[in-house]
């Protein structure tokens, strides 16, 4: 797949659709790879009318990895943030990288502005994209993600536990055991979130791409250490649409709902069912609430 630089670091991107189509940005989540998106998902967006764009987060797949960086621990960060210390200077990068990253990724790719969606982390980081660069969004799409209060329902335990779990050894068998346990808390209802196989087939084929650890180690401390955002969200101007499951256990409904409170206009859209995954069986009741939005805000 090919490789362009933007914001100083190189990510691995891929195209999907008509190159003339406006641009759709798909943003991944936390730790993920942009070969986890459903391909019929891909394809639904492009057949929309949109040149649908996924990459490589930094640190992550085969995007620029921060080797020399080392973290603080997540404890640290949390303990310093409590006692009132700006954590943001403390880590290798925050959010507000990541999202310079995207808008860059945008004008690399030879576009004024994007369609941008971000899912988990990857939600964050596109409020992010259309707080600092406005100028480069033309709708906004977060999906499972939160505003950033931080008095807003955490995690359940036992999803917080799914999330950070590491496997003893690191072989993709060992990761793909993993991967099913955390699928099994997180993810979507019975029958609607994927099988165990499908999962784990998912999981050996990110491990076999690419496996970083410490990258995933640093994205965490920029989640952590990302200076909050909420109470900026009522700026956001553009089209805003917003995705959650109705029993996403890791991101709870009412992050999803805070965003829509805050920003001017914001649709929110609850999908029974839904945790936090994307199964390929979540594929057309999300492209029936997202594709309507793309028509109704063409470009002129």
């Amino acid at each position: 797949m090919p490789r362009i630089k933007a914001n100083g670091i190189e990510i691995e991107y891929r195209e999907i659709g008509n190159p003339d189509d406006p641009m759709l940005l798909l943003v991944s989540g936390f730790s993920t790879q942009m070969i986890s998106w459903p391909e019929s998902y891909l394809e639904g967006l492009a057949a929309a009318g949109r040149r649908v764009v996924i990459f490589d987060n930094r640190d992550i797949g085969l995007s620029t990895e921060f080797t020399n960086e080392i973290p603080p621990a997540p404890g640290d960060i949390i303990k310093g943030l409590s006692e009132g210390k700006d954590m943001s200077k403390e880590v290798p990068y925050i959010l507000n990288d990541m999202a310079a990253d995207a808008a860059a990724l945008i004008t690399a790719l030879g576009a004024d502005k994007a369609d941008v969606m971000g899912n988990s982390m990857g939600g964050m980081i596109v409020q992010l994209i259309a707080l600092n660069h406005p100028e480069k969004v033309r709708t906004l799409i977060p999906v499972m993600t939160t505003s950033g209060e931080p008095s807003l329902p955490r995690a359940t335990p036992e999803a917080q536990q799914a999330l950070t779990a590491q496997p003893e050894m690191r072989t993709a068998d060992a990761v793909a055991e993993i991967s099913m346990q955390s699928r099994r808390v997180i993810g979507s209802a019975d029958g609607v979130r994927n099988s165990d196989e499908e999962t784990a087939q998912s999981a050996r084929d990110s491990f076999n791409r690419s496996d970083r650890p410490m990258g995933v180690a640093r994205q965490y401390a920029a989640i952590l250490a990302q200076p909050r955002w909420h109470d900026r969200l009522s700026s956001i101007s553009v089209p805003t649409l917003v995705l959650h499951g109705a029993i996403d256990p890791l991101i709870q409904p009412a992050c999803g709902e805070d965003i829509a409170k805050r920003v001017p206009g914001a649709k929110l859209e609850l999908i029974d069912k839904w945790g936090h995954d994307m199964p390929k069986a979540m594929v057309q009741p999300l492209l029936e609430k997202i594709v309507p939005f793309l028509k109704a805000n063409d470009p002129d």
